[in-house]
């Protein structure tokens, strides 16, 4: 009989297996899975060698895979001051300047999870109530959705951008009638003159942005790159993640990523893609398949390709059909006309690359429907599970293309309202007629479309327990909503099964079975026991990732 190198016991498995979905113990050997079954067949295939590791009657499952985050920004906003949860100057105000007397050398004081009016309702935040905060040195705070900045005065002055700069269509500089920048900073362009003065020099950011350093890094710079994002890799693996499909990637990210697999560091399975942007040519798709060919393993790939097709709502960036409630003629805009976004979607479908697509308001995710509809009738159709992130709002007409298309929704539990977020103010935003449509999930799978749920860390917390409970928890955000909440195995499968299949994995990773690779994770107790608003309490007792223990509590 083969001998285990760690032995999971005395557990509640849930393989993810329709053949077999339910088990007590597993065995493991290579980096795969040997066997799986009850405890006691499984104690056969133990040695004096074999780790055994008695999960106390907790849940064990697949690790987690989660299918939308950004691992360089990630790991370089850990360790910033969050402010989530801080509301009105005073609490504000007390943190910032808590944390800037910790750090007196700091060159800019980065701080993360802003909320949009976490100053009061009627309350913009300006360059002025930052002053205010923080008068006498650079501070600058992202909003939660990491789609808009805002900086003071010493900030923007550092940056060079007070009296403005000219920017990319979709990115601005916001001006005041004064003729300077009000301090508000919008996408990612808008706020890389920030960011550049930040200890990497905004490196982490061009992944976002699809461009390589100006610069070739110095040594030093790209250890302290790698550190930054081995810190987002062990992060990862403290929450049970075993894989992620990252969205935002680059050579450098790509080349960082490699060095630290070469020295046994990539403790997570990365999945990256090439950034295809709106002003470059199809050719640059070849870059793409480079990028294929030369990152093609188990635990470090780089096969799809990532396009924003508009912003967010808070900002009125989102790409909407109608006008935003209270704004005439403010709708937002896409970054791609049709036609330009179908030629890229035929060119990639083509080379036979996966689309990802961020498309929040409900004209964006029609634009990008059509583009792959454009790339079905050119190319013909395969399976080539093309998928949309995020799909705030969406046109009722819509709702069953993706399951003609056989295009694959990517959506977030911790972003819709009514669950980890407030109602407010998307909902004032929208009105009731387009959310009735909104952040659609259990209407989209009765189409039988097929989705996968992820965090989009470090926009909203990476925990996949969190993402869960969100999913279950959700509530309808008024009288008459449709509810749109998930099942307890509906919610799991979206960080499994779904995130494998999403990835074209799934026949070896997202279930737990016999030949699978050996990716785990261990709880500290019984999930389906757990009252659905408690499943973030439990905790991750243990990861496993390719056969290694990557994390113990």
């Amino acid at each position: 009989m083969q001998q285990a190198d760690i032995i999971v016991e005395n557990a509640r498995v849930l393989t993810l297996d329709p053949g077999r979905p339910r088990a007590t113990a597993v065995a493991i050997q290579g980096g795969k899975i040997l066997a799986i079954g009850d405890t006691e067949a499984v104690a056969g295939m133990a040695s004096t060698a074999t780790k055994r590791i008695d999960a106390g009657g907790a849940t064990v499952l697949p690790g987690f895979i989660d299918s939308h985050i950004h691992i360089f920004p990630g790991g370089a906003q850990i360790k910033s001051l969050s402010l989530v949860g801080l509301n009105g100057f005073d609490e504000i105000a007390a943190a910032v300047r808590k944390r800037a007397a910790q750090e007196p050398d700091t060159k800019i004081l980065i701080a993360e999870q802003a909320g949009y009016f976490m100053f009061g309702d009627n309350e913009p935040i300006t360059r002025q109530i930052l002053d205010r905060v923080l008068p006498d040195r650079p501070l600058a705070v992202f909003a939660s959705d990491h789609h808009t900045m805002w900086a003071n005065t010493a900030a923007l002055k550092a940056a060079g951008i007070l009296h403005g700069r000219e920017m990319p269509p979709g990115n601005e500089v916001v001006m005041g009638p004064d003729g300077l920048a009000t301090g508000e900073l919008r996408e990612f362009e808008g706020f890389a003159p920030i960011t550049d003065l930040t200890p990497t020099g905004g490196r982490e950011m061009l992944g976002l942005q699809g461009s390589e350093p100006g610069v070739p890094p110095t040594a030093a710079q790209r250890a302290i790159d790698r550190g930054i994002i081995s810190d987002g890799l062990a992060y990862c693996a403290s929450l049970g993640i075993t894989s992620f499909h990252n969205m935002d990637g680059n050579f450098y990210q790509l080349e960082l990523l490699e060095e630290i697999d070469r020295a046994g560091g990539l403790t997570v399975r990365t999945r990256m893609p090439f950034r295809m942007m709106p002003d470059r040519p199809l050719s640059d798709l070849e870059k793409a398949v480079e990028m294929r060919s030369r990152w093609n393993s188990d635990v470090l790939r780089a096969d799809f390709v990532k396009i924003f097709m508009d912003g967010v709502i808070e900002s009125t960036t989102a790409h909407m059909f109608e006008d935003y409630v209270g704004m005439p003629g403010v709708r937002g805009s896409s970054y791609f006309d049709q036609a330009a976004f179908d030629a890229i979607c035929i060119e990639a479908d083509r080379l036979g690359l996966q689309i990802a697509v961020h498309a929040i308001g409900d004209e964006a995710v029609n634009i990008t429907l059509n583009g792959y509809e454009a790339a079905q009738r050119a190319n013909g159709k395969r399976d080539s599970r093309h998928r949309i992130e995020h799909i705030e709002m969406l046109l009722p007409a819509d709702l069953p293309r993706f399951a003609k298309l056989g295009v694959i929704a990517s959506m977030q539990p911790t972003h819709a309202p009514g669950g980890y977020y407030p109602p407010e103010p998307i909902l004032s935003m929208v009105g009731h007629q387009r959310m009735m449509t909104g952040y659609a999930w259990q209407s989209i799978r009765e189409t039988g479309a097929r989705l996968v749920f992820a965090s989009d860390w470090p926009v909203a917390p990476l925990d996949p327990l969190l993402g869960i409970k969100t999913a279950m928890v959700r509530e309808p955000v008024f009288d008459g909503a449709p509810d749109e909440s998930q099942s307890l195995a509906d919610s799991i499968a979206g960080f499994t099964a779904d995130g494998a299949y999403t990835e074209f994995m799934e026949d070896r990773k997202g279930v737990l079975k016999q030949g699978a690779l050996a990716d785990l994770v261990i709880l500290s107790g019984d999930i389906e026991r757990t009252r659905p608003q408690d499943v973030d309490a439990l905790k991750v007792q243990a990861t496993i990732c390719a056969g290694r223990i990557t994390y113990e509590r």
